[in-house]
């Protein structure tokens, strides 16, 4: 590891990485993004169904701060990936594909946020620092937040 300083001074150190790991971990980064989109509106689409029984393209818009034509055209992108299902002028459904997707990413945030709110982070901050961290987070992160999370046998 070498040290460097930045203009104001502060020390950080290097983690030298082989070019192929680099590559992995910015590939790894570059898929979560693109599949932000799609898990962010399956489990909103998913809350909205079990909250208000269905799913309408304006209450997603509203939700999300977007406009209606955003709301649309990611919804025919969620259509052609076979995660939502939708008749014209009606309600959006998930298909068993996006149902399964909706509860993975529930799954992730729920784990999140509660390691977050374990470390004394506020309900508010950690429910928002959730929303970034559950598409990034990987498989064996999040079973180390769930472990941090089970008092060991020893505290019992």
């Amino acid at each position: 590891m070498t040290k460097l300083q930045s203009q104001e001074r502060e020390t950080f150190e290097i983690v030298e990485r082989a070019p192929e790991s680099q590559a992995e971990g910015f590939a790894t980064v570059r898929q979560a993004h693109e599949s932000e989109m799609a898990e962010d509106y399956v489990e909103l689409i998913a809350e909205l169904i079990e909250s208000r029984g269905e799913a309408r393209p304006v209450e997603i818009a509203e939700r999300f701060g977007v406009k209606p034509p955003t709301v649309t055209k990611n919804i025919s992108r969620l259509k052609a990936a076979g995660l939502v299902r939708r008749e014209p002028y009606r309600a959006i459904f998930l298909t068993d594909a996006g149902q399964e997707l909706a509860e993975a990413c529930r799954r992730r945030h729920r784990i999140v946020v509660a390691f977050l709110l374990s470390l004394g982070i506020d309900e508010e901050t950690a429910e928002r620092d959730a929303e970034g961290i559950e598409h990034h987070v990987s498989e064996t992160t999040l079973k180390a937040f769930e472990q941090a999370l089970v008092p060991s046998q020893s505290d019992t």
